[in-house]
């Protein structure tokens, strides 16, 4: 590497407060897109062109890049083979223009007969047949076998879609949320969880905080992440016991979930809502702080309205839920030489509890009034855990690169759109989403 005789810049960028709404963290809208105020119809139809990717607002409600989604095995396949992807295709579609990603459960199920396709329950000689035979209707070998070919082939088709952001691990219970997984033999529990697990490789799999036989099976095979539905719960149900105070506690760490974060996801669900918490008076200091013990990137509160009262609480939780990556400083020669590498040494402290979990690309870019030129780093930024980070890289300069003075700018991009995609928590944003650093002398 030639040297030059040259000055060396020192960036320390200003840190900024703001809430940023960034790639699969913060709060989720629940059956709806940002902007929308009821629930979305489970119907066919085109993306609003006038929304033409604008965020609207949510009433009473933090934007969201995440947008989840529940829908059932009778609308995915309504018959034989015969899938509705016409569905998928419209929430991910317009998930793309409202700015969000979506993440999905099609849940498998023990109770309700009407999410079950009719021509299934046919096969099977009708719900009360199913039922007495199978006190847990999810072990049918039928069910197994056809709910598995679903979930198949619904990987086929969208493992590793850019606007998919995670799918749920669901297989049995009320809600999809698990129960019974634990009761079921250990051929269809393992057969259906591996119609996940070998189908979804690239888009992260939530698995359900249920049961130590799922989640050790599930992790054995694939670096899943997980949810819970009951965030908040601080005795509904029972005055004596609680998901907060006497179940996670235990089920995380028996369950071997304690670590999952550091690869996949952690998504948690209100239990109710927070304005139910509030009526309960339960403690809305405690529930955030155990949830950012646990690693939380995501918080579903089923797109009710957040109390007036609890709006400073929820801000100051979004600043620490998922990533939050603060640039300390940056250091790059102000003369560099085409054709030639040159350093650049960072410190980065990533603020949040939980790493980001997208393969997203560190990159510069050379910008002047006549051209632009982006240089891609090899960092792994999935590996940036909670704490410091120190990146040093050296940025290799094409002799095709004009001899001009340029502005240094730094982003975090899409490998294959190269348009950033990670609001960093820094000043110094342009339009076009990168950060001005400085400047640079191509020699």
């Amino acid at each position: 590497m030639q040297k030059l005789t040259t000055k060396l810049i020192v960036v320390r960028p200003l840190e900024t407060n703001k809430v940023l709404i960034n790639p699969g963290m913060g709060f989720t809208t629940f059956n709806r897109f940002n902007g929308d105020i009821n629930p979305c119809e489970l119907v066919i139809k085109s993306p609003d062109p006038e929304s033409n990717g604008v965020i609207a607002e949510n009433k009473d409600y933090p934007l969201s890049s995440l947008a989840y989604f529940r829908t059932y095995w009778r609308f995915i396949e309504p018959s034989p083979k015969k899938y509705n992807w016409e569905l998928i295709d419209y929430l991910l579609e317009t998930a793309k223009f409202r700015k969000q990603s979506l993440v999905l459960r099609i849940p498998g199920r023990n109770k309700r007969v009407y999410e079950y396709p009719d021509w299934y329950l046919e096969k099977v000689g009708g719900w009360e047949k199913l039922t007495k035979k199978y006190p847990i209707p999810t072990e049918d070998p039928c069910y197994v076998k056809y709910y598995g070919n679903m979930i198949r082939a619904l990987g086929e088709r969208y493992d590793g879609h850019p606007y998919l952001d995670s799918v749920d691990l669901s297989i049995s219970g009320s809600c999809g949320e698990g129960g019974g997984a634990a009761d079921l033999s250990g051929k269809a529990r393992e057969t259906l969880l591996d119609s996940y697990l070998n189908s979804f490789v690239k888009t992260p799999l939530l698995m359900l905080c249920s049961d130590e036989k799922t989640t050790s099976y599930s992790m054995s095979k694939n670096a899943a992440g997980w949810r819970a539905d009951c965030l908040g719960d601080m005795g509904g149900w029972d005055d004596d016991y609680s998901h907060m105070l006497d179940y996670y506690p235990r089920a995380i760490i028996k369950y071997g979930l304690q670590n999952a974060w550091k690869k996949a996801p952690v998504h948690f669900e209100a239990a109710w809502n927070m304005k139910h918490w509030l009526e309960k008076k339960w403690d809305i200091d405690y529930i955030i702080e155990q949830s950012l013990k646990w690693h939380i990137s995501a918080f579903n509160n089923k797109s009710s309205p957040i109390p007036g009262k609890y709006w400073t609480k929820v801000n100051k939780w979004l600043k620490k839920m998922g990533y939050r990556f603060v640039l300390r400083k940056l250091s790059y020669p102000g003369n560099v030489i085409s054709g030639k590498k040159f350093l650049i040494e960072t410190w980065w402290e990533n603020k949040g509890v939980a790493p980001i979990y997208r393969n997203y690309v560190l990159a510069f870019r050379l910008k002047n009034q006549n051209s632009s030129y982006i240089i891609k780093t090899d960092a792994d930024i999935r590996n940036w855990l909670p704490g410091d980070i120190i990146y040093d890289t050296e940025l290799f300069i094409s002799d095709s690169i004009p001899k001009e003075k340029y502005n240094i700018q730094i982003g975090i991009i899409d490998k294959d759109t190269e348009r950033p995609m990670v609001k960093l928590a820094i000043t110094g944003k342009i339009n076009s989403g990168w950060y001005e650093m400085g400047e640079v002398t191509v020699n």
